[in-house]
């Protein structure tokens, strides 16, 4: 007997909201103690989960922080997709990351998850791994914006767009994050572009 439309969307409900739930008893438990110093077995025990079941959510206790990033890279993709077709690839691949600026909701809570990222050796590494991941999601659409054709040379032009934005990105995020979240970030970003391109 298959699963009715109803049963599904109660499942995604409940699966949501446990993911909800050890997230934000682990973001309590780095703010209280530190990432470091937080265990698997702290968070489970916190949320009223076992170590188990926290695991078929988040695979590491870096994918606790830094678990969306998939999804926030397919969103990216679509949103670079989805622009006008006289918008250049430049400005296609801005409006992806205001789109990701805003899916991450209220500016205080990306704040404290980004300067998390930054000052944590372990998830600044996961992180970066996500984001190559990005990059490599987006470069098929900035190619054929581009007009690129067959061949290594238009596909480097391509490719070093994507660089370029993304290193602009993170120049941009880590002002942001040493100005405490005060300075504007789409600003940052594009100084940032504006520097790089002179």
């Amino acid at each position: 007997m298959g699963t009715t439309a109803t049963q599904q969307t109660l499942w995604d409900r409940s699966r949501q909201a446990v993911v909800a739930s050890i997230y934000d008893t682990a973001m309590r438990l780095f703010a209280e103690q530190g990432y470091e110093a937080t265990t698997i077995a702290q968070i489970a025990k916190e949320a009223g989960i076992s170590q188990r079941s926290l695991f078929r959510y988040f695979g590491t206790k870096e994918d606790i922080v830094c678990g969306e990033q998939e999804e926030l890279g397919e969103l990216l993709r679509a949103t670079v997709e989805a622009q006008p077709a006289a918008a250049t690839a430049w400005e296609a691949l801005r409006a992806g990351f205001v789109v990701l600026m805003d899916a991450h909701g209220e500016p205080g809570q990306l704040l404290e998850i980004t300067t998390m990222i930054f000052d944590t050796p372990s998830l600044r590494s996961r992180y970066t791994q996500k984001r190559l991941r990005w990059q490599e999601m987006v470069l098929p659409a900035v190619a054929a914006r581009m007009g690129a054709g067959e061949g290594p040379i238009p596909e480097v032009r391509a490719a070093a767009v994507v660089a370029t934005v993304f290193a602009c990105v993170d120049a941009a995020t880590e002002a942001w994050v040493r100005s405490g979240g005060s300075a504007d970030l789409p600003v940052l970003y594009d100084e940032a572009l504006a520097a790089v391109r002179g």
